[in-house]
């Protein structure tokens, strides 16, 4: 019996021995990948504006390792929108870059709120139905950088003031007032209301936005009207979707200083009991307003009492 006791604590005793030669074995190496995985996993994200499956310009979001200097974020975001290029392999499933292959970005600098970009000709070697879907990639991508309301953009030099193949003239200094995803709704070119909206759309099972710069005869203000078309039943692209109730009535509004308060009714709610609102609906609301106005922050009411508040700044 002592020798079978014996025997089993040489066991025991040789098998945590061997246990701890394993552990050590290759220390350095599970170290490197560990740290590798975690410095990897803490790179910020990034949104992004490219083409999805339906040649719409989209906003989704990509992992950048450069993310607080201006122009190497610029730089990095700018190589994703280009077809075919090393960064290619970065993008999501189901969007694609936009800017021709073998475009070159000759330079890129920054001053004050305005981002000076320089192309290789090449930028201009596009299907003219893509040549201001491609201006509207660029100028949402880069002013989607904070700190960046403007940018200009040359082609070997020379300010590109008109898009070669569609004609259409561009302002020297392009800012998100050139609008995106155009549709005009519009009988007369005078007293136009201008007004940038926010839709869902879906790519297997993820969602997206889609912006879309609708010209419309409407004198409401636009926050009216950015709720009534969210909350329309019909759109006329099928692919675009708003989560916000039919029944959803925007009360009263308040724009003070740097915030913009808006008070709905019930329907806001997708949950009476836990007074909760769907993220879709705060992304699609937040995202239009700061497009349309120069506030920092949207508060929803209901009944006199704040539900949620949105910071525009921290919105990816």
């Amino acid at each position: 019996m002592l020798k079978r006791k014996f025997r089993k604590q040489i066991l025991i005793t040789t098998a945590i021995l061997f246990s701890y030669f394993l552990m050590n074995l290759f220390p350095r190496d599970d170290v490197n990948i560990k740290q590798s995985l975690e410095y990897v996993s803490t790179y910020p994200k990034s949104s992004i504006y490219l083409l999805d499956q339906y040649n719409m310009v989209a906003r989704t979001s990509v992992v950048i390792s450069d993310n607080n200097d201006i122009t190497k974020k610029a730089r990095n975001l700018l190589e994703m929108l280009i077809l075919e290029g090393e960064s290619e392999v970065k993008l999501p499933s189901g969007f694609k870059g936009i800017i021709p292959s073998d475009t070159k970005i000759l330079d890129i600098t920054y001053d004050n709120d305005v981002l000076k970009v320089d192309f290789s000709s090449n930028i201009l070697e596009i299907d003219e139905y893509y040549e201001e879907k491609m201006i509207e990639a660029i100028v949402f991508t880069l002013t989607e950088i904070d700190g960046v309301d403007k940018v200009i953009i040359y082609v070997e030099g020379e300010i590109l003031s008109k898009l070669p193949k569609s004609k259409v003239n561009l302002p020297g200094t392009l800012d998100r007032s050139f609008g995106i995803n155009k549709e005009f709704l519009s009988s007369t070119y005078s007293d136009v209301n201008k007004v940038t909206i926010y839709y869902v759309s879906k790519y297997n099972d993820d969602y997206y936005y889609v912006p879309v710069t609708k010209y419309m005869d409407k004198s409401d203000d636009k926050i009216k009207i950015i709720i009534d078309e969210l909350s329309s039943s019909s759109f006329n692209s099928t692919n675009l979707m708003s989560f916000l109730n039919d029944d959803v009535k925007l009360l009263a509004t308040l724009e003070d200083v740097d915030s913009l308060f808006l008070v709905f009714n019930e329907f806001i709610f997708n949950d009476m009991d836990t007074k909760s609102i769907l993220e879709e609906v705060v992304y699609s609301i937040s995202l239009s307003v700061r497009d349309n106005y120069d506030v920092k922050e949207v508060i929803f009411k209901y009944d006199d009492n704040e539900i949620y508040k949105s910071v525009l700044k921290s919105l990816e």
